[in-house]
């Protein structure tokens, strides 16, 4: 008898996907082989469509539906945040925890005036904390993740004589799931930038940037060295593959709008960096991928780069890429372990130039990459990636602590018959700034004003039949973390 999965995600389904909701996918399509699989997003996104498994966007009553249809529910990311009523079901749990959230945070919300940064901060940590106070079992990208995610489990009493008995080990607790490739490999289907793209002709040195541009990466050191290398590499061309992310949510990044004025101010622009404007839809990225001569991807040292999983630059080992890559990553040691490509510091324009140039300008070493790049790929399949979380819906189990009962450390006590713990408080979001007072009545606000005001009513009012309170007031929260960027850049 196969088993009913639930694979719940925040982000959205569209051709247009980030990583979420890609791994969410791969997920879905994977499980769909042995089990039923429903793909829900709580997002008013769903454009796609499976004929191995049901996807679809839910509101409250939709993921009630979905949670008492299922047996093993598949969550990522906020959701148990703003579904609350998720986390404590019956139904057997695994959480997603492939993106440390609580760093990733940090990183985002760094520069931020007043409290807000660390109420988000807070946010978070509350939010994990509760995922793995919860789980039955969990799943994470690296070996490195695991020892993150395995010290805040022992903090949480989650590492305890009933899970370390049952497995000492602790794989049964939390195993690793890497973000994974297609089984099949990639095809070329038409032209997209070669001879095609304005400023980029047939036989240039193309560099592409796979992904989004996020606060916590770091392209401006990149321009920085295709300035320094165009000087005697005038066929320079890199390509930045997406800048408006698929989710309307998602704001637009400070890193992004640097990297534009930056390009702008070295006179690079139409000339040897190009920015996508939109996002490159998923189902086509190996048209670009494969017309590339390397990868690039570059980061600032930090824990948040120390614990990430750069997903997009996977698709560099699918598309058979060399990779020039910033130190102090997962990929990054896995680029130099299996010579991938090449390494450099962080925020060092010229070493990163002199990759790229010795990438580029060497033949034999390119295709050593290249070799290399096709067999490493093989353990990152997603048949292969996934099996841990696949052996897990054909059996699935309950964490043998929360079915015995006992006191987590912290985070509040376990009941008798495996009742889930209760939840530690979570701080409440900043919330929304005050208006200002031009927009007050009689104050002479700009024409429309109060259309906007209204319109903010009824995206509030959506909100809240969507979700309820608890997703208003992260609707709000993301919307006053805008405001007060926006305001700290004035």
């Amino acid at each position: 008898m196969s088993t009913r999965v639930v694979v719940v995600t925040a982000d959205v389904l569209r051709p247009q996907m980030a990583g979420p909701a890609m791994r969410a996918w791969h997920i879905a399509d994977h499980l769909a082989s042995h089990n039923e699989v429903q793909l829900v997003t709580t997002s008013p996104y769903c454009e796609l469509s499976s004929g191995r498994f049901v996807a679809r966007a839910a509101d409250g009553a939709g993921l009630a539906a979905a949670e008492k249809w299922c047996d093993v529910m598949v969550l990522q990311g906020y959701v148990t945040h703003h579904h609350p009523e998720l986390g404590t079901s019956g139904k057997f749990l695994v959480f997603d925890v492939y993106d440390p959230l609580h760093l990733e945070t940090l990183a985002l919300t760094q520069g931020l005036p007043g409290p807000g940064r660390a109420e988000h901060v807070q946010l978070s940590i509350a939010t994990l904390n509760d995922q793995l106070a919860r789980a039955d079992f969990l799943m994470c990208a690296s070996e490195r993740q695991r020892d993150l995610w395995l010290g805040q489990l022992c903090a949480l009493g989650r590492v305890n004589p009933y899970t370390y008995d049952d497995d000492p080990g602790l794989r049964r607790l939390i195993d690793v799931v890497p973000f994974g490739l297609p089984d099949e490999g990639p095809v070329h289907t038409r032209p997209v930038l070669r001879g095609v793209h304005p400023g980029i002709g047939p036989d240039d040195d193309l560099v592409v940037w796979a992904g989004g541009i996020y606060d916590w990466f770091d392209p401006l050191t990149l321009v920085r060295a295709v300035y320094r290398l165009s000087r005697q590499r005038p066929t320079l061309r890199l390509y930045f593959m997406g800048t408006r992310h698929p989710n309307p949510d998602v704001p637009e990044m400070r890193a992004l709008r640097e990297a534009r004025a930056l390009v702008e101010d070295l006179g690079l622009g139409a000339r040897h960096v190009f920015f996508n404007e939109g996002w490159v839809p998923y189902a086509e990225r190996q048209d670009y991928l494969m017309e590339a001569d390397l990868g690039v991807t570059a980061h600032f040292a930090g824990a948040e780069t120390r614990f990430a999983f750069r997903t997009r630059a996977l698709d560099y080992l699918w598309a058979g890429l060399p990779v020039v890559t910033t130190e102090g990553d997962y990929l990054a040691e896995l680029v130099a372990s299996e010579g991938l490509g090449l390494t450099v510091p962080p925020q060092d324009p010229a070493a990163l130039a002199d990759a790229l140039d010795r990438l580029l300008g060497d033949a034999a070493l390119a295709q050593r990459c290249r070799a290399n790049a096709e067999r490493v790929r093989e353990r990152f399949r997603w048949s292969v990636a996934l099996r841990p979380l696949a052996r897990y819906c054909q059996s699935p189990w309950r964490a043998p602590d929360l079915a015995a009962g006992g006191t987590l450390a912290a985070g509040g006590t376990l009941a008798a018959g495996g009742a889930r713990p209760s939840p530690p408080p979570a701080p409440s979001p900043p919330p929304l700034p005050s208006p200002p007072a031009a927009l007050a009545p009689g104050a002479g606000g700009a024409p429309g004003a109060w259309r906007k005001l209204a319109d903010l009513a009824d995206l509030a009012r959506h909100h809240y039949r969507q979700g309820g309170a608890r997703q208003l007031a992260g609707r709000a929260a993301s919307k006053a973390l805008r405001a007060v960027r926006s305001a700290s850049r004035r």
